[in-house]
């Protein structure tokens, strides 16, 4: 039964705080038109960070107590918020270029 409520919430988690997320960032987006083909590497970004958010911080105050619970490595947390940016910003550049 923990299991099935803390997918529930990692769906919750995922759903709602990526999609407000994605709200803004969507709005900041609109303000430029050749963005529109893009902003899918955004999306990817927030879910990316938010992958990182839940590893580092939301697993430990779930329901879910079993085996396997640990924090990513430093490196890698690093590596995925960077990529995580760079998929946030990335949107811009193409629409500059011309891309």
């Amino acid at each position: 039964m923990r299991v099935i409520l803390e997918l529930l919430r990692i769906i919750f988690i995922f759903i709602l705080l990526g999609g407000f997320i994605w709200e803004v960032l969507n709005s900041i987006y609109s303000v430029y038109e050749g963005i529109q083909n893009y902003k899918w590497i955004g999306a990817l970004g927030i879910y990316l960070a938010l992958f990182v958010l839940y590893r580092n911080i939301f697993q430990f105050s779930g329901w879910y107590k079993g085996k396997g619970r640990k924090k990513l490595p430093q490196t890698m947390t690093f590596v995925l918020l960077g990529a995580s940016i760079l998929c946030i910003l990335l949107p811009f550049p193409m629409e500059w270029l011309g891309g």
